[in-house]
């Protein structure tokens, strides 16, 4: 047992004891002593932060810039005003902004200076709108593109000024595109378009038609409380005490913004748990991935921290450990983690197969400050140990994604790293040498997979079916100008995602046209699970930029059987306009599908946003949860690979599945929900485990149930799950005294 969990136990059971003498009802400590020491930790660095240099901190910044003299230089005193102004709208102050630009405008005439100011006024009366409404009148249709009429504005002042300045600029710029896709968007929100969108501007309604029909997955976080309000942050779906109901976890990446837990009672309702939980102090993380680090049986959480802010970033990440009694207490320190580097991606896997989790934490390096990337090896006594220079990964960049999976298998996992502006990384896993030291070596160009350069989130998956994990990497070099460029097939310059399928030769194929994901994917969170159970794995790409001109829907694509890609994003109800980040697919109900979690929201102070939940309609497809404990191998079963054959009308088929929490920005469930499409029966289930490389094949498991299945028993054990309903009759009732918004 981890030597902290047992000084920890001990503690608790000694206070016990003196309380029970004292008379004293005991309960359990708000905060562990390592969250405590984080926490003081955390509060300094953000009262540190300069404002002068830092562009994310907007509050600090509006009052640094309030108290500069005025220059004497008239340009340099413009210049400032316009900073002030935009800082302002970056802030979420949205009428101090429009004020001073309006008078900005004023001042300015007709000189060069004032199409820019006009672009920023024409945002600042966007962004308005969007709190007037979106914001503080959220309902499940706010922000959902393309807005219905239960998402047109009521409060309909931002929307018309900003659609004044719109037009102003598309008539001395004909061709600005962004422009053009906000004008478009502007008349939505007004609940008059098509009909009133000039029709040199307008992008027609059936640009917008999704190639196939989903169904409506409706977004029920108001109703359950879980539509907390966000900036840029992680999520992850995961049963964290071990009740058989997924739980959620996200976070905002503001420096002081809190850790959220919400814990799923079973019945169709979420309450928030973060203070009992001892979560407090917990704040910022742009990411959050989850694993059992010390196979106690219940997943960990890495917080992730520093991302995009290069020196400032200097962050301490922190590792959540769980307890087992909805308790968790920062450990970084003390298990050998605490370091101080910009990051904001992680993968848990164990590449020695010694059957206990390693951790690959990619470091964003610029200019002369270089940040390696380090593998930390479990010491399998709680502790890690930095090993990435021997085995040859510790690599430099601009890394924004991380992603485990073996995809030659040998029963080895491999690494890839994203990095942005450079080319990729494919690691192949060399195993042990003479000296025992697991090594790597770059496979890179003999596998073909560098691209994107400008590139950010991946994974792994086996979107064909065919035995062999095929990588995906997204695009991030776009603008909303260059997706209406694609609506409307004009050239843009965005830089496309790249899905390499496994030719099983050590190479990749880039498929990336011949599937139709040519498409204009600006990706920052994401993750990919099987919408409609027909055991093809679609995904939910995240969408924007911090630039408050990177309104773009979210988009969503269903995997047609391995041949194509078909969005379905519309038909879905998935393309909401604010900027999608950590994405998580999980069986929150037990009905056998998947809902999607999903953080919305900005980097600025000020574009915040609520977070949603896509509850799925159920399509009528058969379905197959497992829930793997390994033995020998890690307990999570992280890297064990799933093989379902199955007997359809049509004739017998295998689908592939893999033990992980999904992409490098989002974090899916451990238990495996797979979809069977229109399987008759289930002829076999085959389990690889990690650890010992052995399979075991089991027979006579039924179509629609849970199992759990535990490395080296020869018969899987039925799991009772039970299903309710996401949003019950009696919700509000069931909620009553529960307060889940910040």
């Amino acid at each position: 047992m981890n030597v902290h969990l047992v000084k920890v136990r001990l503690y608790t059971v000694a206070v016990s004891i003196i309380l029970t003498a004292c008379n004293i009802s005991s309960s359990p400590p708000q905060q562990g002593p390592g969250t405590k020491r984080m926490a003081a930790r955390l509060e300094k660095i953000a009262r540190n932060l300069n404002p002068a240099t830092n562009t994310y901190i907007n509050d600090a910044r509006v009052e640094y810039l309030r108290q500069l003299d005025l220059p004497a230089d008239p340009v340099d005193r413009l210049r400032l005003q316009v900073h002030l102004a935009r800082e302002f709208l970056r802030a979420g102050h949205s009428q101090e902004a429009i004020d001073r630009f309006v008078h900005l405008k004023q001042q300015l005439g007709a000189t060069k200076t004032k199409p820019s100011v006009r672009k920023l006024l024409a945002l600042s009366y966007l962004r308005l709108g969007e709190q007037e409404n979106c914001l503080q009148q959220h309902t499940s249709e706010s922000c959902l593109f393309p807005i219905g009429p239960a998402g047109v504005h009521h409060n309909q002042r931002g929307a018309r000024a900003a659609l004044g300045e719109f037009t102003a600029i598309l008539q001395d710029e004909p061709g600005e595109m962004t422009a053009r896709w906000l004008i478009n968007i502007a008349y939505m929100v007004l609940g008059e378009y098509p009909d009133s969108v000039p029709s040199q501007w307008l992008i027609p309604p059936t640009a917008f038609v999704s190639d196939g029909d989903i169904g409506r997955f409706g977004d029920v976080a108001p109703q359950l409380g879980l539509d907390a309000v966000s900036l840029a942050g992680g999520s992850i779906a995961e049963d964290f005490d071990c009740d058989g109901y997924l739980d959620i976890m996200a976070s905002s990446w503001g420096l002081r913004d809190q850790l959220r837990y919400f814990l799923n009672r079973g019945d169709g309702t979420f309450d928030d748990v973060t203070e009992e939980a001892g979560l407090n102090g917990v704040v910022g993380g742009l990411q959050i991935v989850h694993a059992d680090y010390d196979n106690n049986g219940f997943a960990d959480v890495l917080v992730l921290r520093g991302a995009w802010w290069e020196e400032d970033g200097r962050h301490p990440n922190s590792l959540l450990h769980n307890y087992g009694d909805n308790f968790f207490d920062d450990v970084t320190e003390e298990v050998g983690l605490l370091a101080f580097h910009p990051t904001q991606t992680a993968a848990w896997g164990d590449y020695d197969n010694d059957g206990w989790l390693d951790l690959y934490i990619g470091n964003e390096s610029f200019r002369h400050n270089i940040h390696p990337c380090q593998l930390f090896h479990n010491q399998t006594d709680g502790t890690f140990a930095d090993v990435a220079q021997e085995a040859g990964v510790a690599v430099s960049g601009y890394v924004k994604g991380i992603v485990w999976g073996d995809y030659d298998n040998d029963g080895q996992l491999d690494l890839y790293i994203s990095r942005l502006t450079a080319p990729n990384l494919l690691f192949r896993n060399e195993g042990e040498n003479t000296s025992g030291q697991w090594t790597f070596a770059d496979a890179t160009a003999q596998a073909g997979v560098a691209e994107p350069v400008w590139s950010f989130p991946a994974w792994f998956w086996d979107y064909d079916n065919d035995g062999w994990l095929d990588l995906f990497v997204s695009g991030y070099h776009a603008n909303a100008g260059d997706l209406a460029a694609e609506y409307l097939n004009l050239p843009h310059d965005a830089e496309y995602p790249r899905l390499y399928r496994n030719q099983g030769d050590g190479t990749f194929a880039d498929v990336t046209r011949q599937v139709g994901l040519d498409k204009v994917l600006y990706t920052m969170g994401c993750n990919f699970g099987d919408l409609d159970n027909d055991g093809w794995p679609d995904f939910y790409a995240g969408t924007g930029s911090p630039s408050f001109r990177s309104i773009m829907p979210n988009r969503m694509f269903r995997n047609a059987e391995g041949q194509a890609f078909q969005e379905v994003t519309t038909s879905g109800g998935f393309g909401h306009l604010q900027k999608g980040h950590g994405v998580a697919f999980g069986d929150l109900d037990n009905d056998g599908d998947q809902d999607i979690y999903a953080v919305i929201g900005g980097s600025y102070t000020g574009d915040l946003s609520h977070n949603v939940l896509f509850e799925n309609p159920g399509h009528g497809n058969h379905w197959l949860t497992l829930l793997l404990e390994g033995v020998r191998s890690n307990r999570a079963a992280i890297g064990a690979r799933i093989r379902v054959g199955v007997h359809t009308a049509s004739g017998r088929r295998d689908i592939y599945a893999t033990v992980t929490a999904g992409a490098s920005f989002g974090g899916s469930s451990l238990q495996q929900e797979i979809g069977l499409g229109q399987a008759t029966t289930i002829e076999s289930v085959a389990v690889t485990w990690p650890a010992s490389g052995e399979t075991q094949l089991f027979t006579n498991l039924a179509r629609d149930r849970a199992y759990k299945i535990r490395e080296g028993d020869p018969v899987p054990t039925p799991v009772e799950l039970q299903a309710f309903d996401l949003s019950p009759a009696d919700a509000n009732n069931a909620r009553a005294g529960r307060d889940h918004r910040p």
